[in-house]
């Protein structure tokens, strides 16, 4: 299991960080997504074995977000 945060641009509320929450969270390999609104990161657990990475910045910019880098 890897643990990575990612920094979201463009989140503005809450309802936008749980919709990056519920995405994240409903993809295959991860087992756990939280998103801090007040710092725009998103702390994501994973199965690095599933899933990686750059399939997990594509989900969050599939919601309209920008991800400013990978790793923190």
């Amino acid at each position: 299991m890897v643990t990575m945060a990612f920094r979201v641009q463009g989140m503005s509320c809450q309802g936008c960080a749980q919709s990056v929450v519920r995405r994240l969270q409903s993809t295959a390999g991860v087992q756990s997504a939280e998103v801090d609104l007040a710092s725009a990161t998103a702390n994501v657990s994973f199965d690095e074995n599933v899933t990686n990475a750059d399939s997990l910045e594509k989900v969050i910019e599939s919601l309209g977000f920008d991800v400013l880098y990978g790793k923190a």
